[in-house]
């Protein structure tokens, strides 16, 4: 308990993210394609002369992608030495974590099952904990996975 959490919206439901592994948050201005990249990679963008693979979360879990009235940011971190941006439907605050991650009572569904790593109470409510690592990978990789 005790640990703070940057909370975020991912396809209606709010995600919790260990600030521990959040570089920064950021607005993202100007995103540029990258062909033949899987579909849950939305492009490329730069920040502070550094290049970031730009993450969209709702497509990693096979949701679909950002809604228009999605705010833009994104949760800068490192997974294995490589930056991303994590690109969420909106950012909503940073809280700290009022309970141990506790495995949901009911299915999250196959994308969330993939990411989650149970769910935490908060002041501003529950949330589901993700793992940074599993949304980088996308559901492409989780189904080389299982076959």
């Amino acid at each position: 308990m005790g640990e703070l959490l940057l909370m975020a919206r991912i396809g209606g439901r709010r995600a919790a993210i260990p600030s521990a592994q959040v570089q920064s948050v950021v607005e993202l201005d100007h995103i540029v394609p990258v062909p033949r990249a899987p579909g849950f990679v939305a492009g490329l963008t730069a920040l502070r002369s550094r290049a970031l693979t730009v993450i969209d979360a709702r497509r990693a879990l096979g949701i679909g992608h950002a809604p228009d009235e999605a705010d833009g940011r994104a949760a800068v971190v490192e997974v294995e030495g490589h930056a991303y941006a994590i690109l969420v439907d909106r950012v909503e605050d940073v809280v700290e974590a009022a309970s141990e991650p506790e495995r949901p009572d009911a299915t999250l569904g196959e994308g969330w099952n993939r990411v989650s790593l149970g769910m935490v109470e908060t002041a501003i409510g529950p949330a589901i904990l993700v793992d940074i690592a599993a949304i980088v990978a996308g559901p492409d990789q989780a189904a080389k996975h299982a076959a």
